[in-house]
Parts: structure tokens; sequence; C-alpha cells
């Protein structure tokens, strides 16, 4: 079993950085995808950033595109999601997630569904 812990939210204000980490532990090496999915109240739990370790593929979502970055650290089995430009709409729960399936990217699209580890989630607020 996979265990996932999230840290490094906080508050910021607007255009502030924040660096989001994410501790794997358990038997990590069927670990193919893993990603950042943020939901903010009312809406729907979204795909962030994802990393297909195998390929080395990356999917970001259009919004965060050119202001976020997802990288891994395999030595220390952690992921990370550096968030720079931080915008008000930034605001919301983020989640870790990793996937033992191989098809969590399609194309441009995370596949959400092939996720079955999450964490439990680190609040990041940006104020204006």
């Amino acid at each position: 079993q996979v265990q996932l812990v999230e840290s490094g939210g906080g508050s910021v204000q607007a255009g502030g950085s924040l660096r989001l980490s994410c501790a794997a532990s358990g038997y990590t090496y069927s670990m193919y995808c893993m990603g950042w999915f943020r939901q903010a109240p009312g809406k729907e739990r979204e795909g962030v950033a994802v990393l297909a370790t195998v390929g080395t593929t990356t999917v970001y979502a259009d919004s965060v595109k050119g202001r976020f970055t997802i990288s891994q650290d395999n030595a220390k089995n952690t992921l990370y999601l550096q968030m720079n430009s931080l915008k008000p709409e930034d605001t919301a729960m983020y989640y870790c997630a990793a996937s033992n399936f191989l098809a969590c990217i399609d194309g441009p699209q995370v596949v959400r569904r092939v996720f079955n580890y999450w964490g439990q989630g680190t609040q990041v607020t940006v104020s204006s």
C-alpha cells in the first residue's frame, strides 16, 4: 500500500510562490504516474499537473502552464509542485495522487480515474 502526505501549503499574496511536497511511503516502485490535483469550493477536483514516470511525460492544466512545475525526486520518494506567480483563482485544496496504472495521460488529458492513491490535501490560499 502507498501512503501520500502533502505539505507546503499556506497563504500567500497574489504573485507569490509556494512549493508543495508530497512524501510517498510504502511500495512505490510500481507508481507509474504521479500528479497534483486541486479542488475549490463548489467545483470538481481537477488535474493540475501530472508526471508519467515511464515516459517522463508531463501534462499541465492550461491555467497553470508557464507558472507551475511538477518534478520528482526518486531518491527521496517525493513529488513537488513549484507554483509561481500565484493568482487568487489558484486558491484550492491541493491533492497529491499516484497511480500504478500506465494510462494516466491520454494526449493532453489527465485520466483522473486511474489514480488510485490520494493524499489528504494541503490548502493553498492566494489573496489579492
